[in-house]
C-alpha cells in the first residue's frame, strides 16, 4: 500500500437563501439590495457656444502683424540704417579730449630747472547734462555756477554762459584751464556729496554730474623772477608767449594727443573701451646760463637801479671763448608765476630789446680801426683842445678843461670826445673816406644787425649808412652818438676784442634732450676775424689803463688780484617816450683778466635820476661785483702778472 494519503474531496455546504427582490443571497459580504426604481428628474438644458476657430483666427492675426511689425523695425534699425543709428549712438555716448603733451624743462647750464611743469587739470563739463530734461530742474547751470565759482576763482555769470551755450549740441566746454590738483579735489568732493544726496528720496539732482577733469600740466617757475627776461613765460593756451618759452616753442611743447571715451552721466564708462592717440613729451631745453651767476648779476642791477632811481638797467655777462651767454639780467623784473602782478613795461628782455646810444663804451671802436689801418700807436700825440669846432657843432668834453697833451692811449682813459674825433679823422684822406673806413668796422663788430641769438623782439640797433651821416653823425659816432646798439651787440663788441679779435655768435642755448632721453648739443656759433690779434692784445692793454691808471675814469672797477680791462660810457639819451635827448644812459663794459681773458661784464643803466648818472661812478661798482663772483665761480685764477702801465701823457 502507499503511504500517501488520498486528496480530500470539497464536500459542498447547504445554500444560502436569495435576499427577496435583489437575486442575492444574504450572507456576509453580500451587496445590500436596490431600492425600487423610482422617476428620474429632467436633464439640465444644454446652452451650445459658437466655433472658437474664428476668434483665434483673428488674434493670431493680429499678434502676426504686431511681430512683423516689429521685425521690419527691427530688420531697419540693425540692417538699413545701423551705421546711422550707431553713429547717433556714438555722438551721444562718446566723448572726445585733447590729451595735452608735458612741456619740456627749460634749465641753467648745470641742469637746475628754471622752468618746469606740475601736473594740473583743466576742469570742463558736458553743457547737455545740465538741460531740464537732463537734471529735471529748470536753473542746473545756474546752481552748478553758483558752487564752483568760488573754487575756480570766477565770474558765477561767466560760468552759466559756459554751461548753457547757445549751441544747445555743444559737448565739451573748458571752464578753467590748470587748475591744481587740490582745486580739482574740492570739486571731487563736492561731486561726491551730491551724489549721494541725489540717491536719496526727495532729494534734488547732482548738479555737478556733467563737471569732469582733463589731466594737463601747469607751468612753474621755481626762481620766481630769476632769468624771467630770458625764459619768458606760457600763456593762458599753454604756449610759449615771450622769450626762450616763445622762441623754442615747437621743442618745448611737443605733440598733443586725442583720446574718445565712452562716457554716461558725466562719469567714464571703463568697460566701453577708448581709442586715440598718445601726446608726445616735449623736448628740455639746457641753456647756457648759471643759475648762481645769473642771480648775482640781478641782485646788483636791481639794487643799484633802485638806489639811482633809474628806469631801467641791464647786465650781460658772457664767455669771452665760446660766446655762450652765461647771464642776462633786466631790472626791473617780473614774476612769470603771476603776470597779473607784472609791470608792462617791464615784460620782455629789454637788454635785448632796447636800442640806445652807448655812449664812450663804443670808442674801443674807434681806437679798433685806428689800429688795425695803422693810422696811429698807443703812445701817439694827441693834443686835445677844450673845444673842437667840426661841421656846424662846437664839441666838448665831459668836463671843461686845459689843453690836455694825451697818448691815443690816454684818449681812451680819460675818455676824451675830442680825441676821439681827432684820431678817427686818421683813417682817410677826407672825412667820408674816414667815415666809410669806421662804418665797415662797426659793421665787423656786429652793429647794425641782430646778435644771432634769434631772440623775439630783439633789437638790430640803428646804424645809417655812412652817405647818410649827417654833418654832426660824422664826428659823434666816433664816441657812440648817433648809433643806436643792445646791450647784448655791446658786450659783444668787448667778447671778439677779449678773443683775441675773434668775433664768436652769442650763444644761448647749449642743446636739447628729447623723450628719449638723448642730449643734443646746440649748433657751433659762427666765427669771424674782426681785427688782428695783435690790435686786440693792444686794445686789452689800453683798456687796462681806463681802471688801473689814477688819470682813468673806471677806476671802481678794480678788482683785487686781477688785471681788469674795460671802459666807461655816459651818453646823451633819447627818451622813448618824446624821441627827444632827456637823461642819460650810465654804462660800463670790460673783461677779466686782461691778459689772458676769460669772462666780459656789460652793464648800463637808464635815465638815473638820483646821485652820480657818470658811468664810472654808478655801473663800475657793478660790473666789480658780477665780475668778483663770476671769476670766483668759475674759479678763475689771477694770472699774476703786473699791468701794463702804457703812458696816458706826454709832455709837449
Amino acid at each position: 500500500m502507499s503511504d500517501r494519503e488520498p486528496p480530500r474531496r470539497r464536500v459542498p455546504g447547504p445554500a444560502r437563501p436569495v435576499r427577496p427582490g435583489t437575486g442575492q443571497r444574504p450572507g456576509p459580504g453580500a451587496r445590500p439590495a436596490r431600492r425600487p426604481a423610482g422617476p428620474r428628474p429632467a436633464p439640465p438644458k444644454v446652452i451650445r457656444l459658437g466655433s472658437p476657430r474664428p476668434r483665434l483666427r483673428l488674434i493670431g492675426f493680429a499678434l502676426t502683424l504686431v511681430m512683423l511689425a516689429f521685425v521690419v523695425r527691427l530688420f531697419q534699425v540693425q540692417a538699413v540704417d545701423a551705421s546711422t543709428y550707431a553713429a547717433k549712438a556714438d555722438q551721444n555716448r562718446y566723448v572726445g579730449q585733447v590729451l595735452a603733451a608735458e612741456r619740456g624743462e627749460i634749465t641753467d647750464r648745470h641742469g637746475v630747472a628754471l622752468a618746469t611743469s606740475e601736473d594740473a587739470y583743466d576742469i570742463t563739463a558736458d553743457p547737455t547734462l545740465f538741460a531740464p530734461d537732463e537734471l529735471k530742474i529748470p536753473d542746473g547751470p545756474e546752481q552748478a555756477a553758483a558752487l564752483l565759482a568760488p573754487i575756480l576763482g570766477q565770474d558765477q555769470d561767466d560760468l552759466v554762459r559756459k554751461l548753457r551755450p547757445e549751441n544747445e549740441a555743444l559737448r565739451y566746454v573748458k571752464l578753467a584751464a590748470r587748475q591744481t590738483p587740490q582745486v580739482w579735489k574740492q570739486i571731487k568732493d563736492l561731486k561726491a556729496t551730491l551724489a549721494k544726496q541725489s540717491g536719496a528720496e526727495g532729494a534734488t539732482a547732482n548738479v555737478l554730474a556733467g563737471v569732469l577733469a582733463v589731466p594737463t600740466s601747469k607751468r612753474v617757475y621755481p626762481n620766481s623772477e630769476l632769468a624771467a627776461g630770458i625764459l619768458g613765460w606760457v600763456n593762458a593756451e599753454g604756449r610759449g608767449g615771450g622769450g626762450v618759452e616763445l622762441q623754442l616753442e615747437k621743442r618745448l611743447a611737443g605733440e598733443d594727443g586725442k583720446i574718445r571715451y565712452a562716457q554716461s552721466g558725466g562719469r567714464l564708462v571703463p568697460t566701453a573701451g577708448s581709442s586715440g592717440t598718445p601726446a608726445v613729451p616735449g623736448s628740455d631745453v639746457e641753456l647756457t646760463i648759471d643759475r648762481d651767476i645769473q642771480w648775482a648779476a640781478q641782485n646788483a642791477i636791481s639794487e643799484q637801479v633802485e638806489e639811482s632811481r633809474a628806469d631801467r638797467g641791464y647786465v650781460i655777462v658772457q664767455d669771452t671763448r665760446t660766446g655762450e651767454v652765461l647771464a642776462m639780467a633786466n631790472a626791473p623784473g617780473f614774476d612769470p608765476n603771476d603776470l597779473s602782478e607784472a609791470d608792462p613795461e617791464a615784460l620782455g628782455n629789454a637788454a635785448l630789446q632796447d636800442a640806445f646810444e652807448p655812449g664812450s663804451t663804443a670808442k674801443v671802436l674807434s681806437m679798433a680801426a685806428v689800429l688795425e689801418e695803422n693810422a696811429a700807436t698807443p703812445g701817439t700825440h694827441v693834443v686835445v683842445p677844450n673845444r673842437l669846432h667840426r661841421g656846424d657843432r662846437l664839441f666838448k668834453d665831459d668836463i671843461d678843461h686845459p689843453t690836455w697833451y694825451l697818448t691815443l692811449n690816454g684818449v681812451l682813459a680819460k675818455s676824451s670826445n675830442i680825441g676821439t674825433i681827432l684820431a678817427t679823422g686818421q683813417l682817410g684822406k677826407t672825412q667820408a673816406q674816414a667815415n666809410k673806413v669806421l662804418y665797415d668796422y662797426l659793421r665787423r663788430f656786429g652793429l647794425g644787425s641782430r646778435t644771432g641769438l634769434g631772440f623775439p623782439g630783439e633789437t638790430k640797433g640803428i646804424l645809417a649808412a655812412p652817405g647818410d651821416w649827417s654833418t654832426s653823425q660824422q664826428y659823434t659816432i666816433p664816441f657812440g652818438q648817433g648809433v643806436s646798439i643792445n646791450a647784448m651787440q655791446a658786450a659783444s663788441v668787448y667778447s671778439t676784442i677779449a678773443n683775441g679779435g675773434v668775433r664768436v655768435e652769442p650763444t644761448l642755448v647749449r642743446g636739447s634732450k628729447g623723450p628719449d632721453g638723448r642730449f643734443t648739443p646746440a649748433p657751433e656759433p659762427e666765427r669771424t676775424r674782426v681785427v688782428s690779434e695783435k690790435t686786440a692784445k693792444t686794445l686789452a692793454r689800453m683798456l687796462e689803463s681806463v681802471v688801473d691808471d689814477e688819470e682813468g675814469t673806471g677806476t671802481k672797477a678794480r678788482i683785487p688780484g686781477y688785471r681788469v680791462a674795460g671802459k666807461t660810457g655816459t651818453a646823451n639819451r633819447v627818451d622813448p617816450a618824446t624821441g627827444k635827448y632827456h637823461g642819460y644812459t650810465s654804462s660800463f663794459a670790460g673783461f677779466a683778466p686782461a691778459d689772458k681773458p676769460r669772462i666780459t661784464v656789460y652793464c648800463a643803466i637808464q635815465n638815473a635820476t638820483e646821485g652820480s648818472y657818470f658811468g664810472g661812478q654808478i655801473c663800475g661798482p657793478v660790473y666789480k661785483q658780477v665780475m668778483e663772483f663770476a671769476l670766483k665761480t668759475l674759479q678763475v685764477p689771477p694770472t699774476g702778472a703786473a699791468p701794463a702801465a702804457l703812458p696816458v701823457t706826454f709832455k709837449p
